[in-house]
C-alpha cells in the first residue's frame, strides 16, 4: 500500500465526515508515531510530517553522533562512522536527522496503521455526532425517512446521520414511507454499544411547544410564554399561555386571524384538537378554562389535597369529560388538580333514571362505555343526537339506537 493512497483516503474521509484538518492531522500523527515506536521502541524523537492535501506523510528520526563502540541506543545514538557515510563533515555530538520512509516498516505494519486510523476517526465521528445532538435536545429536527419498520423509523439527517423514531414517540395517525420529510423534535442522546443513538418524538410536549415557536413570533420573541403543556397525541392537546405585555392578548396571538397560526400545527399534529388558555394564578379560575368548551356553575377547592369538585349542568357534563375522558384528563394534568365532575343538583331534573336502573335491558358494559363519554342518565343520553353519539362512544349505530329506544320508552 502507497504512503499517499493510505493519505489521500482518509483526506476523504475527512471531507465526508467534516473533521477538521488539524484533528485529523493530529490523529495521523499519533498513529505513525505510534508505528515507529513498536519498531524502533521510541518515538519521540521523530518528526512526522504530513500534508493531507498532496496525500503525503514524511518522518524523520533524529539521532546523536557518538564515538565508535560507544552506542548505548541504536534509536537515539549513531556512531560517528555510519553518520559520516551519510554526510562527510558530521562530528561526535552533533545530531543527524534521517528520513524515514513507509516501505520500512513492510505491508503488515501499514495496513495495521490504516486500521489504527479507521478506529480513531470513527470513535471521533461518533463523539461528534453524540456531543452535537446532546446540545440539540429539545430542537426540531427536519430529515428524511430513509427506512420504515414496524417498531421504529430510520430517519436521515442533511449531513447523513442516522437518527431514530420509536413507534411509541408517533402520533397514532402518523404514517411515513421512505423519502418523506418528517419533522420530530430531538427527544434523548444515549450511547449504545459505543455508538450514539438520537431518539425522536413527535408526541412529547416540547415538541408542540417549538411548532408554537415556529408559527408564532411573539412565542419566538418572548412576548408570550408557554406555561404548560400537556398532550393526549393525535387526539387533544391543552396550551397555558401568558402574556407580559398587556396589549398583547395570547390566545389570540396563538390562534391568529382566523386560526391561521394554529392550523398549520394542528396539520403537522394530525389533526389534534387544540385549546389555548389564558394561565392564571386563581386555581379556580384556572380549571374553569381547562375545562373549556364546558361550562361550570359552581367549584369547591381542595388545595390541601390537589382536588377541586366542579358542578354544571348536565348538558354540560360530556363537554367537561370529552371524547375518552381526555378532555377532564388533560385538565388535571396542566392544573396540577384531580377534578371530578358533579351534576348541579338545582337543575338537576327529579324524572331522570340513572343508566344502572337499566341493567336488566341493556349489558353493563354498554353502560360503561355511555359513562365514559359522560352519560351517567339516561336523560344524559337521549340529550345527545344519534350521529353524535356514534362519533363519541366506541359503539355501534345499532346498539346506540336500541339504547335509546329503551330510554325512550321509561319517559313515555
Amino acid at each position: 500500500m502507497d504512503h499517499a493512497v493510505l493519505i489521500e483516503s482518509f483526506s476523504e474521509f475527512k471531507d465526508s465526515k467534516n473533521i477538521d484538518r488539524a484533528t485529523l492531522m493530529s490523529i495521523m500523527e499519533d498513529v505513525f508515531r505510534a508505528m515507529v515506536r513498536k519498531k524502533y521502541g521510541e518515538g519521540n524523537n521523530v518528526d512526522v510530517v504530513i500534508n493531507t492535501e498532496k496525500g503525503d506523510v514524511e518522518m524523520y528520526r533524529n539521532r546523536t553522533i557518538v564515538e565508535d563502540g560507544m552506542v548505548e541506543d541504536e534509536n537515539t545514538q549513531i556512531a560517528l562512522s555510519d553518520a559520516l557515510k551519510i554526510e562527510s563533515d558530521f562530528e561526535v555530538g552533533e545530531d543527524v536527522t534521517e528520513q524515514i520512509h513507509l516501505e520500512d516498516f513492510g505491508r503488515r505494519a501499514v495496513l495495521s496503521a490504516r486500521q489504527n486510523l479507521v478506529a480513531r476517526i470513527m470513535e471521533l465521528e461518533k463523539e461528534s455526532i453524540y456531543q452535537k445532538y446532546k446540545d440539540r435536545v429539545g430542537e426540531i429536527i427536519t430529515g428524511e425517512v430513509y427506512q420504515a419498520w414496524k417498531k421504529e423509523i430510520l430517519v436521515i439527517d442533511d449531513e447523513g446521520n442516522e437518527l431514530i423514531l420509536p413507534k411509541s414517540e408517533q402520533i397514532p395517525a402518523d404514517f411515513f414511507k421512505k423519502g418523506d420529510t418528517i419533522r420530530a423534535v430531538v427527544l434523548r442522546v444515549e450511547m449504545q454499544g459505543g455508538s450514539p443513538r438520537i431518539i425522536l418524538s413527535r408526541t412529547a410536549p416540547v415538541f408542540l411547544e417549538r411548532l408554537f415557536e415556529l408559527e408564532v413570533p411573539e412565542v419566538f420573541d418572548g412576548l408570550i410564554t408557554i406555561k404548560n403543556i400537556v398532550r393526549e397525541p393525535g387526539e387533544r392537546a391543552k396550551v397555558a399561555v401568558e402574556s407580559y405585555d398587556d396589549r398583547v392578548d395570547p390566545v389570540g396571538a396563538c390562534v391568529g386571524m382566523k386560526g391561521s397560526r394554529i392550523h398549520g400545527i394542528v396539520r403537522e399534529l394530525k389533526n389534534e384538537n387544540i385549546d389555548v388558555i389564558n394561565y392564571t394564578t386563581n386555581i379556580s379560575l384556572y380549571i374553569q378554562r381547562a375545562l373549556s368548551p364546558a361550562k361550570i356553575t359552581e367549584i369547591k377547592i381542595d388545595e390541601e389535597n390537589k382536588k377541586a369538585a366542579v358542578y354544571m349542568k348536565s348538558d354540560q357534563v360530556s363537554l367537561a369529560i370529552g371524547k375518552g375522558g381526555n378532555n377532564i384528563k388533560l385538565a388535571g394534568k396542566l392544573t396540577g388538580y384531580e377534578i371530578d365532575v358533579y351534576r348541579d343538583s338545582d337543575v338537576e331534573d327529579d324524572e331522570d333514571v340513572d343508566l344502572d336502573e337499566f341493567t336488566d335491558e341493556i349489558e353493563p358494559w354498554i353502560i360503561e362505555e355511555f359513562k365514559k363519554i359522560g352519560c351517567d342518565t339516561a336523560k344524559d343520553v337521549l340529550a345527545i343526537p344519534v350521529d353524535e353519539l356514534v362519533t363519541r362512544a366506541d359503539l355501534e349505530e345499532e346498539t346506540i339506537k336500541e339504547v335509546v329506544r329503551i330510554l325512550k320508552e321509561e319517559f313515555e
